[in-house]
């Protein structure tokens, strides 16, 4: 399965070099604007970094949660890829016309990312995270995947029996939506924000993308990460969309992305094939 993947992944990469060789000064001319979840900054920022070396084109890359980014681009903002922490959300794109056929190109999954000295206090994460004096945070459902994935993991905890019944609604309840929405605060530059606000001492607990765990993590050690049971694991999918009046360049990096390149790339922040 790895080699036809391999192979796959050597086959998109030629065809997006070839088309990218014939469309290299029009591509010149106009940078590939890329609207991408925040949780890819910086595997993304790599990637484009490095198909700019590779093909000469530029790449403008705008982060931010899926959710409003989709509908921004629905409200007529100008881009040409939009890479999605979601299936739904591109999709809904390509429903309205705005947006070519989506593809998934990354897998997350969810982690705990504690702050400095939280633990599981020898009890299973379920019970640990219905402890009412933990403060456990999430992203903004609807705005940011992340947050619709938080509740779909609240959601499992109940169905799969590690909670009691209405423990779903009890987390849902109790989750302090701290980042991904309209008015939360940006990522500061070249910082990871789940670090900033645990070491403001915001919450006590994030449930986010292990992946942005990871980053946090790498910048402050003290911040334990913890693994999801797999009864209880979410996985996230993300998808990739090139946008109506897309540029040969823009189909160009979205071929790098799913190619070999790119995702060697993903596969270097922790993020996983579809």
């Amino acid at each position: 399965m790895n080699s036809i993947r391999t192979v796959l992944g050597l086959a998109l990469a030629a065809a997006a070099s070839a088309s990218f060789a014939q469309a290299a000064p029009a591509a010149a001319a106009a940078p590939v604007t890329v609207l991408a979840a925040g949780s890819l900054r910086v595997a993304l920022t790599e990637a484009a970094r490095a198909f700019e070396r590779q093909s000469g084109a530029q790449v403008r890359l705008n982060f931010g949660a899926s959710g409003m980014l989709k509908d921004r681009l629905l409200g007529g903002e100008p881009g040409d890829l939009f890479a999605s922490a979601n299936m739904e959300h591109p999709q809904a794109l390509a429903a309205a016309g705005r947006a070519r056929a989506v593809q998934p190109f990354a897998r997350n999954t969810l982690c705990l990312l504690g702050a400095p000295g939280f633990s599981l206090q020898g009890r299973d994460v379920a019970q640990r995270l219905l402890d009412p004096a933990l403060r456990v945070a999430i992203s903004t459902p609807v705005a940011d995947p992340a947050g619709d994935y938080a509740f779909r993991f609240f959601e499992r905890i109940e169905s799969s029996g590690a909670g009691g019944p209405g423990s779903a609604d009890q987390l849902k309840r109790r989750a302090l939506q701290l980042v991904g929405g309209p008015t939360s605060p940006a990522a500061p530059p070249d910082r990871s924000l789940y670090a900033m606000l645990l070491g403001e001492g915001r919450a006590d607990v994030f449930v986010t993308y292990c992946t942005n765990a990871a980053q946090a993590a790498r910048e402050n050690p003290a911040l334990p990460v913890l693994s999801v049971p797999a009864p209880l694991e979410v996985s996230a999918t993300y998808g990739l969309a090139l946008l109506q009046g897309a540029s040969p360049a823009a189909e160009a990096f979205a071929g790098f992305l799913r190619g070999e390149g790119g995702q060697a790339v993903l596969r270097g922040h922790g993020f996983s094939s579809p």
